[in-house]
C-alpha cells in the first residue's frame, strides 16, 4: 500500500524551533515525528510514501538520504513531491498522488495517532467507498470541522469550526484519509484547494462514496507549543506504545535511558523521564517529566519540570525550565527561568537572570 504525508507546512505556531527544522522532523521523546509516522504506517502495510512538501525540503533529503543515494527508511520507499507554490491540502494531494493508480492512505504530517489503519482500510473496502475519513472524538468540538455520519458511517454533512454548544456531534475530521485513485479527478490541477472546505463537501452529492471511520484511539495534533509539550508527555507515560523511543531501557519505573546517559549520584530524576545518548544530569539538579536530548547538560541546582531540552542543549546552574522547550545547541545561562510554554530556538544563548513567560527567543527569524 502506499501513502502521502502532507509535510509542506512552515509549523509557524513552532517558531523559532521550525525556523531551521520542519515541524515533521521535530523530535517527540528524542525521535524525529515523521519517523514516528512512518513506522505506523510501515505497521499497517505501507511500502511507499510520497512526501508532499514545500518548506525547507533539503532537510528531508539531508535526513533519510542512505549511502547509496536512495531516500528510504527501514526499507520503505520515500519520494518527494516539492510544490513551486502553496496548493492546499487537495493540490498538495493530487500533485504528491501523480501516477498512484490504486487506493492510497493520506495522512497530516503533525498528528500523533495510535489509528488503526488496517481496519480503517478494511471499513473502506467493505462499504465500496472512494472516500473514507479518519474521525476523533473531542470534548469541545468548536475549533475543528465536525463530521456527523449517519449509522453505516455516511458522512451526512461538514460543520467547520461551530460555535461552542451548536455541534451536531463531537466526531472531527482526524486528518487521516484512505482515498480510491478516481478521487483525483475531482480535484483541478495546479490549483489551490482545500480538501476539507471544498472538495470532501461537494462529494456529499453522490450518496454512498464519503464515509467517516470512528476511532477512540489516541490522537493529538502537535503543531502549539501546548500540544508539542502534551506529545512529549503523552509519549512517556505510554499512551502511543513502549518504549517511549526504540532502544530506551527503563532504568527505573517510568525513568528512560539511551545509551551513555548520566545521572550523577545526588540528581534527582523523577518519573516519568527519558534522557537521550550521552545526556548528563548534575549532583543537585532536579528533573520530572521531562525529555533530555543527546549530549544535553543539566548543571547543579537547576531545575526541569516538564521541559524538553533538544539535543546539546545546556541548562546551566540555578536555572529552571517549566513546561518549555530549549531548542538544539542551545546555552541557558545562570538564574534563567523559562516558564508557560516558552520555546527557544536552536544555537541560542540566553542570558544569565532572564525571566520569559510564554514567550519565544529568538522572536523573529535571525
Amino acid at each position: 500500500m502506499k501513502a502521502v504525508v502532507l509535510v509542506g507546512g512552515e509549523g509557524s505556531r513552532l517558531r523559532p524551533l521550525t525556523f531551521t527544522t520542519p515541524k515533521p522532523l521535530l523530535p517527540i521523546a528524542n525521535q524525529p515525528f515523521l519517523e514516528r509516522q512512518l513506522v505506523w504506517l510501515a505497521d499497517h502495510g505501507v511500502d511507499e510514501v510520497v512526501l508532499s512538501m514545500g518548506y525547507l525540503p533539503d532537510a528531508f533529503h539531508a535526513h533519510f538520504r542512505d549511502e547509496s543515494g536512495h531516500d528510504t527508511f527501514r526499507g520503505m520507499r520515500l519520494r518527494y513531491a516539492v510544490e513551486d507554490h502553496p496548493l492546499g491540502t487537495a493540490g498538495a494531494i493530487r500533485f504528491a498522488a501523480t501516477g498512484i493508480d490504486e487506493r492510497f492512505v493520506v495522512c497530516n504530517g503533525d498528528v500523533l495517532t495510535g489509528l488503526d489503519l488496517s481496519a480503517m482500510v478494511n471499513f473502506h473496502d467493505e462499504r465500496d467507498a472512494e472516500v473514507t475519513i479518519a474521525l476523533t472524538r473531542v470534548e469541545d468540538p468548536s475549533a475543528f470541522g465536525v463530521v456527523p455520519t449517519a449509522s453505516d458511517g455516511g458522512v451526512i454533512a461538514f460543520v467547520e469550526k461551530p460555535a461552542p454548544g451548536s455541534a451536531p456531534s463531537d466526531w472531527i475530521n482526524a486528518g487521516t484519509y484512505v482515498l480510491e485513485p478516481s478521487f483525483l479527478d475531482r480535484i483541478p490541477p495546479r490549483l489551490n484547494v482545500s480538501v476539507e472546505r471544498e472538495t470532501f463537501p461537494r462529494l456529499l452529492e453522490h450518496p454512498g462514496r464519503l464515509f467517516g471511520f470512528r476511532s477512540d484511539s489516541y490522537w493529538l495534533d502537535i503543531g502549539t507549543p501546548e500540544k508539542y509539550l502534551q506529545a512529549h508527555s503523552d509519549v512517556l507515560r505510554g499512551c502511543v506504545g513502549r518504549p517511549p523511543t526504540p532502544g530506551a531501557r527503563e532504568l527505573s519505573e517510568g525513568i528512560w535511558t539511551q545509551g551513555d546517559a548520566t545521572i550523577e549520584p545526588g540528581a534527582t530524576v523523577l518519573a516519568p523521564a527519558l534522557l537521550g545518548p550521552s545526556a548528563h544530569v548534575h549532583s543537585g539538579a532536579r528533573v520530572r517529566g521531562s525529555v533530555l536530548g543527546a549530549g544535553s547538560i543539566v548543571e547543579p541546582g537547576a531545575v526541569l519540570e516538564a521541559a524538553v531540552l533538544h539535543a546539546e542543549a545546556r541548562i546551566s546552574h540555578d536555572s529552571t525550565i517549566d513546561h518549555s522547550v530549549v531548542g538544539r545547541h542551545t546555552v541557558v545561562k545562570p538564574n534563567v527561568m523559562l516558564t508557560e510554554n516558552t520555546l527557544v530556538g536552536a544555537d541560542s544563548t540566553i542570558a544569565s537572570g532572564t525571566r520569559i513567560s510564554a514567550g519565544r527567543f529568538p522572536s523573529e527569524r535571525e
